[in-house]
Parts: structure tokens; C-alpha cells; sequence
């Protein structure tokens, strides 16, 4: 993101570069090959047709089972969910490229050309769904989890790691706490015939 500051002398170059590096930092805790990013500008995405064929080029080169994306549409119910427009786009655009854009052969048939071919997703899980149906028992994963959360030191307003882990526990108990995990994330599941 190459907007999201009120810092004052903070230029929209050097808040790219620092919002980078700490996606990829973030990816490393997480134990990740690699981070994509798809050259967007901040606060200007929208699910149009080049994002699609975009995230459905990443779709054929990755060739996931699972695909988690943000939940599209915006809540209003004070919950913990993002309602920043770049995310609720970048949940439409990832779910209309799992289906159909990744699947079909005769959607982009660049792609193929390109060295893509076409792959079937087994599910997408949604976050910030209002009614979720899938529930991830995350309690092992918690430190690893706030530790990749807080590399977005641009965006912790100061926060430190204990604090935002304090936060992500009380969040995470209340999720679990009528499935008796003591921390889960919650999903919207979506079932793809493959």
C-alpha cells in the first residue's frame, strides 16, 4: 500500500518500499517460497478483467488446492473485518478467478499460451465472513501468527508485539469459543467440483 499513511514527509514510493519489505518479512515467518505482488496501485483496485486474469495467471502457476481470500462485500456490524475497498475488490477478483477464470480453458487463452494451464480449485476459504462454517484451531500458531502480523510495523500505530498478541487472543478465543477451540480463525468454505 502506497497510501495509507498520515506520516508527515512520507512519499508514496517510500511507503511502497517500506509496505514491501514487510509483506515479505511477514512471508518469511510464515514459512513462504514467495511473495507475488501485482503492481495494483493502493486504493485504486477493482475486480475488473485484468485483475482477474492477473490473479488467475497466479492461480495456474501456484496450482492450489485452497485459496483464501478476503470476504467482498462490506460489513457493517462493527466485527473485526476489513472494509477497506482494495480488500473487498481483491476478494471479488480472487473469487471470480478461481471460478471460472482459472478453470476454463477458453477464459484468457493467453494464459496458455503464455505457459498457464488451466487448474481446478478445491475450495476457497473466505475471511471476514458474517457467517462462517469453518473453523481453524490456530492455538499452536498464535505466536507465529502475531509475529507475521506485526512486521506491518507501518500499520501498529505504535502497538508492540504484546499488545497486538493480547488482542489477537481475546479475538481468536471468541471465535473459538463455541467450538471449543480455545483460538480459531474462521472461513466461509466454498466447494469446487473438480
Amino acid at each position: 500500500g502506497s497510501k495509507g499513511s498520515s506520516e508527515d514527509g512520507m512519499t508514496e514510493e517510500k511507503l511502497a518500499s517500506i509496505r514491501k519489505k514487510e509483506q515479505q518479512d511477514a512471508g518469511k515467518v510464515l514459512g513462504l517460497s514467495n511473495v507475488t505482488f501485482l503492481g495494483y496501485p493502493d486504493s485504486y483496485l477493482t475486480p475488473n478483467l485484468d485483475v482477474r486474469k492477473d490473479v488467475a495467471r497466479e492461480i495456474r502457476r501456484q496450482k492450489p488446492d485452497v485459496v483464501i481470500c478476503q470476504y467482498p462485500m462490506r460489513v457493517l456490524d462493527g466485527g473485526f473485518r476489513s472494509g477497506h475497498p482494495d480488500h473487498m475488490a481483491a476478494g471479488e477478483a480472487a473469487l471470480a478467478a478461481i471460478f471460472p477464470t482459472a478453470r476454463d480453458h477458453m477464459t484468457f487463452p493467453e494464459l496458455i499460451e503464455e505457459g498457464f494451464q488451466p487448474h481446478k480449485v478445491a475450495e476457497a476459504w473466505i475471511m471476514g465472513h458474517p457467517e462462517p462454517d469453518l473453523w481453524v484451531d490456530i492455538t499452536d500458531h498464535m505466536e507465529t501468527s502475531v509475529k507475521a502480523l506485526t512486521c506491518h510495523v507501518s500499520q501498529m500505530s505504535g502497538q508492540t508485539f504484546d499488545e497486538v498478541y493480547e488482542r489477537m487472543v481475546e479475538m481468536r478465543a471468541e471465535r473459538g469459543k463455541g467450538v471449543g477451540m480455545p483460538q480459531a480463525d474462521t472461513f466461509k468454505r466454498i466447494h469446487y467440483r473438480r
